[in-house]
């Protein structure tokens, strides 16, 4: 049994963790050698007991590792462990870094260009509005979007970023062989198919527990350079994902909501902690000094001219802009209007959604975005 092997063993024992195996390691002079040892050895290690030396000692260390990687080759899963060169780089540095990680799909480079999107799973309409526009933008910036795969915010953003052809990986609570929520699974090959990854350092079976989700967090915020909070109350786990990011090293922005939102409480509670108060993505590349992109709207102290140009727009698009200039407008007034086919139509608006110059609101009406102008 190599290193490798042995450390995916040791993840495959409950109660081993970072600090435990560690001591192991330095015990043992290396992974490899742990299988070797025996209760006596065991039991003079700091934070081994008498029942964890009991599941060491008993564990079919060949067997069980064995059976482990032909679950993952038949599943196209790949795992990577502290001794791979796959392993993200950024998470090495965080405090409890994970053993292993088992990857299903394409695992993209993580570090400046990486922000995490978490909220609440009760997410009011504006909260909805507000993570799809963020994710979108982010998406547009080049910037890999990580959530939790779970309802509410985490869904949202994941959506948003595969509907922007942009990449997005999902951090999920359990084993690979227990997706949850199961209304996810679509999202989840959606997220694969189009170049992103779900992962988990749980073992294919370990089951779904509220436990879980703390350890989890850390790992989304630990891959990012930054964490995004939407909506969150004042207990939910979106503020256990900020402050781990906190701990890390790590940026949090929050976004405002309603003072008599429940769900916007922790949001406000971060901003009064000291996160960044931001109210579009553009204010996260400015808080990183990335240029603006095409498409990305301006700050509202920005002087009129440094507004971006849109030299690239087609005639549809340009007249789209124009009428809009003038205020919001239905899909049937606008067709209407420029006497454009429906069809064409909505492929115009499409294309300039996805530049971030025009915006739907809950009224189903368009409108150009309010920080940025294209004529």
């Amino acid at each position: 049994m190599n290193d490798r092997e042995a450390c995916i063993g040791c993840n495959l024992i409950s109660g081993i963790g970072n600090a435990r195996f560690v001591k192991l390691c330095e015990f043992a002079g290396s992974p490899a050698r742990i299988p070797e040892l025996d209760r006596s050895d065991l039991m003079q290690i700091p934070g081994i007991g008498a029942m964890l030396a009991e599941k060491i000692v008993s564990f079919d260390w060949d067997a069980e590792v064995s059976r482990e990687l032909a679950v993952a080759e038949r599943g196209g899963v790949r795992i990577f462990t502290r001794y791979d060169a796959g392993y993200p780089e950024i998470l090495r540095h965080i405090y409890d870094p994970p053993l292993v990680l088992y990857v299903r799909g394409n695992l993209p480079e993580f570090g400046d260009k990486s922000v995490a999107v978490v909220g609440s799973r009760r997410v009011s309409r504006y909260g909805e509005e507000m993570t799809a526009m963020l994710a979108r933008e982010a998406a547009a910036a080049g910037f890999t979007v990580v959530s939790g795969l779970a309802l509410g915010v985490d869904s949202i953003a994941h959506k948003a970023v595969v509907q922007a052809s942009g990449i997005t990986v999902g951090v999920i609570g359990a084993g690979l062989l227990h997706l949850h929520p199961k209304e996810n699974i679509p999202l989840a090959r959606e997220i694969i198919e189009t170049g992103g990854a779900v992962i988990s350092e749980f073992p294919f079976d370990f089951p779904v527990s509220r436990q879980n989700f703390p350890r989890r967090n850390r790992i989304v915020a630990g891959l990012c350079r930054g964490t995004i909070v939407v909506e969150a109350g004042v207990e939910s786990g979106a503020l256990i994902t900020a402050r781990l990011a906190l701990e890390s090293g790590r940026d949090v922005f929050a976004v405002p909501g309603r003072v008599d939102n429940p769900q916007a409480r922790g949001c406000h509670k971060l901003i009064k902690e000291g996160a960044a108060l931001i109210e579009s993505f553009d204010d996260v590349l400015g808080a990183w000094d990335f240029d603006l992109l095409p498409g990305m709207r301006c700050r509202a102290d920005e002087p009129a001219e440094n507004v971006p140009e849109f030299s690239d727009l087609s005639e549809n698009e340009m007249a789209v802009c124009r009428m809009l200039k003038n205020g919001e407008a239905s899909f049937d007034l606008l067709c209407t209007t420029l006497n454009i086919d429906p069809g064409r139509l909505s492929s115009v608006l499409t294309k300039l959604e996805l530049k971030l110059i025009v915006a739907q609101d809950s009224n189903k009406c368009y409108r150009l975005n309010k920080k940025g102008s294209v004529l």
